[in-house]
């Protein structure tokens, strides 16, 4: 049986880590499994202290370890701790080692994309087996390199054989906030229904019902969302990034929402992206001089 499937014992974990409850993924207690899913269990609980920016501390555990799916984790750990090269290192290693893993090719295909290798990533991805993590990244991997219509097909897909499982939702979802249309709401009423029930409420939920009510041109529930998120998260870069994009949307000041990001994220995509069209905009300025009337 599959573990992560409606009667496997490792649902519950499954949908904790992508509902974004990290910690809820961290506590789940594993006193009462199966030896044989152990280590996906203490896979997901590493991934989600990794998520909670507990990298070092995932590193420091799994040291010396030889399970393909906890030097995987290192890998992704690496990554977040800023060591790229050497992700990238193990993450080849596992791509040629241990491609039928399916702990390997999410992880290792995580890797492989955020190094900007969306191919080799696609490439051990593309090997899953029923794997669903495996469909969500590829369609990730896909929206992101502007390919909607294989996104769609990737989703369509998995949608025959997985049904109303989570990750196919939210990918479905993914696709729909590309596509637009009518599917801003069905995207809408997804994330919503995560954000709003206690039982699967996170900041991630939050800012995707967020970022659904922009689209559809609900600004202000869109910053009632993110202000639900930053209630929780005070600190984090993605919920204070998509608030300055909502006021800069709403025409209200972003001074201090770019200096509270520059605080905890200096590096942050978002303010280089922000630096890089600040140079662009100065230097076509210096091709104009101004004329003043004499």
């Amino acid at each position: 049986m599959d573990p992560f499937s409606a009667e496997g014992e490792l649902l519950n974990l499954h949908n904790y880590f992508h509902q974004g409850q990290w910690q809820e993924a961290i506590d789940f207690d594993t006193a009462g499994l199966s030896p044989e899913n152990a280590t996906p269990a203490r896979v997901l609980s590493l991934r989600a202290q990794i998520a909670l920016g507990q990298a070092e501390d995932v590193l420091a555990d799994v040291q010396g370890e030889r399970e393909p799916e906890l030097v995987a984790v290192a890998a992704l750990a690496e990554l977040s701790t800023g060591n790229e090269t050497k992700a990238v290192t193990i993450a080849e290693k596992l791509a040629k080692e241990s491609a039928d893993n399916s702990v390997v090719q999410v992880l290792a295909g995580t890797v492989l994309q955020a190094a900007g290798k969306s191919e080799e990533a696609l490439a051990l991805l593309s090997q899953h087996q029923g794997n669903l993590e495996a469909v969500a990244l590829i369609v990730q991997i896909h929206l992101q390199q502007n390919r909607t219509d294989l996104a769609i097909k990737e989703v369509q897909a998995a949608r025959r054989w997985a049904q109303d499982s989570l990750l196919v939702n939210l990918a479905e979802s993914w696709v729909g906030m590309r596509v637009g249309g009518e599917k801003y709401q069905q995207a809408f009423y997804v994330f919503e229904e995560l954000a709003q029930a206690p039982a699967t409420s996170s900041t991630q939920s939050l800012v995707s019902q967020a970022v659904a009510e922009i689209h559809l041109g609900r600004l202000e529930e869109a910053e009632a969302a993110l202000e639900q998120a930053l209630a929780k998260e005070p600190k984090s870069a993605h919920i204070i990034a998509n608030s300055i994009v909502l006021n800069v949307i709403s025409g209200k000041d972003t001074k201090d929402l770019i200096n509270s990001l520059s605080t905890v994220a200096p590096d942050h995509h978002f303010l280089q992206d922000l630096q890089e069209k600040s140079d662009l905009f100065d230097k076509a300025a210096t091709k104009y001089s101004a004329k003043v009337a004499a």
